[in-house]
């Protein structure tokens, strides 16, 4: 150690100064002095072992004592048993074993007694250092399979660059591997050098450093794989099995709670029936293309054959985000993960910023190739949508019903049927933009302000046409061309301006049946609030007018 007995003695002393007394405790040094590594500037790591059975703080005091940083962190016997009972019954699941886990427990059992030496030495004999190190080496090993079968896959997809990132990561998880068996189960990286240089292969050494120095040129797939493949030799010579030399035993499978949802030519995919992507042309192409439970490569032909040009990439989204899996034909689901880093899991992009979010026929996207992250949780965005839909088909009622009124001369229900469509299409713009609930009919026409600046015509429009009156006919001949140019002006923002003319005939009241079924469907699966309780019937009908022959 870099630290003598007695100057570790002495600041011992001065930091359970600083602490309440009466607690009697037993003293251990952990951490990269304990082990034999470290600096002048390491922290000086002091774990303090209580008889007493109630559970202490995981937290610890940090102090600063003669120049040096000093760690208090507090255990008793019971937690430490528990934590290293844990370990070993996870011993065989390599996978469930966690990272914090597994470094606490090798501190423990790697630490240097200062202070009733007989408890410390108690509690390492829970866990022998040799059943330890096969742990260790077990672990790491899951992990070197796991990145390098995730490098494959990378490789596959055209993903070079990241290929060769993973393909660094493996080769530092096999060489721990291989060094954790030798009694070097210290997991931080930081201390490999020292731990190899220890270990006395220098042929293992110096190939392992051969290996991290050589660099890949950004963009040169041939350098990402040949590096892969002398990455897979070196796993294979330190004794790591079933490394990935075949890309066909990785296939692409379902993710539970995943599921899609097309409206018009627009195809949604829920995660976890929360977050909502929206996929652009050519993405939603290689989604529908996908047949899960086939390998790789075949996906890969799969969407190629679709006449979308690089599907890889797409792919490589498709996995980032949690759409689909990967797995290895008998090894389970692919989840590669980095030391000291951030728990593997699905990537969750910064939401999309295309305004208006919505459409009737589905959400907006960012491009053909996009696969974006709608800024509205999934019942939130379900309940817009099909607040967009009812709201149109609102529009159409109401000017049918003005152009009654008119045809009757009955001015004041013409006044306050072209009222009720001018309500009804701002509803359908804050709709579109993802407001719900809604505002009062009364209170959208002054809530413009939550809408981008872009809309403000159609507020001065709205104001507008909500203070008109008829007083003649001439007078609702006009009312009604001017609604109708609202009407477009505010359907051509939102997407709608192809909307049916839902009552002008049979055929366009099955065109909005079937449109607002598209978006019933997802809402009902997503326990969203119908926009009225009829609804429910136009779901049941699966479509269909509930009293029609077929």
């Amino acid at each position: 150690m870099i630290l003598t007995e007695e100057r570790l003695q002495d600041l011992l002393d001065k930091s359970l100064a600083g602490l309440p007394s009466g607690t009697e405790w037993a003293v251990t040094l952990e951490g990269s002095i304990a082990e034999g590594f470290g600096n002048p500037s390491s922290d000086i790591d002091f774990l303090l072992v209580g008889r007493d059975g109630d559970d202490l703080p995981t937290m610890p005091t940090l102090l600063f004592v003669d120049g040096r940083r000093v760690e208090l962190r507090t255990r008793s016997v019971h937690q430490l048993a528990e934590q290293l009972r844990a370990v070993e019954r996870e011993a065989g699941r390599p996978g469930r074993l966690s990272e914090d886990l597994l470094n606490r427990c090798q501190r423990v059992l790697h630490s240097h007694p200062l202070r009733g030496h007989a408890l410390v030495e108690e509690v390492k004999a829970l866990l022998p250092v040799e059943r330890f190190r096969r742990i260790t080496a077990d672990w790491w090993a899951h992990r070197a399979r796991q990145s390098l079968r995730h490098a494959t896959a990378l490789l596959c997809l055209g993903e070079s660059d990241e290929a060769a990132d993973w393909t660094g990561a493996a080769l530092v998880q096999s060489v721990k591997s291989w060094a954790a068996g030798l009694g070097e189960t210290y997991l931080e990286p930081k201390w490999l050098s020292m731990q190899l240089d220890r270990a006395g292969r220098t042929d293992v050494r110096d190939r392992f450093w051969a290996l991290e120095s050589a660099a890949v040129p950004p963009g040169d797939a041939a350098a990402a794989r040949a590096r892969l493949t002398d990455c897979l030799d070196f796993a294979e010579e330190l004794g790591l099995t079933d490394v990935p030399r075949r890309p066909e035993r990785l296939t692409v499978a379902r993710v539970p709670r995943v599921t899609t949802w097309q409206t018009g030519e627009r195809v949604h995919v829920v995660r976890d029936g929360r977050d909502v992507f929206a996929l652009g042309e050519d993405a939603a192409s290689v989604w529908r293309s996908l047949v899960l439970g086939r390998s790789l490569p075949r996906v890969l032909a799969d969407g190629a054959a679709t006449g979308v040009t690089d599907p890889g990439p797409l792919l490589a989204a498709f996995l980032r985000y949690g759409l689909v899996r990967l797995a290895w034909k008998g090894g389970g689901t692919v989840t590669p993960a980095l030391p000291l880093a951030a728990p593997p899991g699905p990537v969750t992009p910064p939401p999309s910023a295309e305004q208006p979010l919505l459409s009737v026929r589905g959400a907006a996207v960012t491009g053909s190739r996009a696969v974006d992250l709608l800024p509205l949780p999934a019942d939130r965005f379900a309940a817009s949508a099909m607040a967009l839909v009812w709201s149109n088909v609102v529009v159409e009622n109401a000017v049918e019903d003005l152009t009654g009124a008119l045809q009757r001369g009955q001015r004041r229900v013409a006044e306050l049927t072209a009222r009720r469509a001018v309500h009804a299409a701002l509803r359908g713009l804050f709709s579109a933009h993802g407001v719900n609930p809604l505002p009062a009919d009364t209170d959208l026409v002054r809530r413009m302000d939550l809408l981008p600046a872009a809309s403000g015509p159609i507020g001065v429009g709205a104001r507008e046409l909500l203070g008109r009156s008829v007083e003649s006919a001439r007078d609702g001949d006009a009312l009604r061309a001017e609604l109708r140019r609202f009407i477009a002006l505010v359907r051509a923002a939102v997407g709608a301006d192809s909307f049916p003319l839902s009552f002008e005939s049979a055929s366009t009241w099955r065109a909005t049946l079937r449109l607002g079924h598209d978006w019933l469907r997802l809402g009902a699966h997503l326990g969203a609030e119908l926009p009225i309780e009829e609804a429910r019937d136009l779901l049941t009908a699966n479509g269909a007018q509930p009293h029609q022959a077929p």
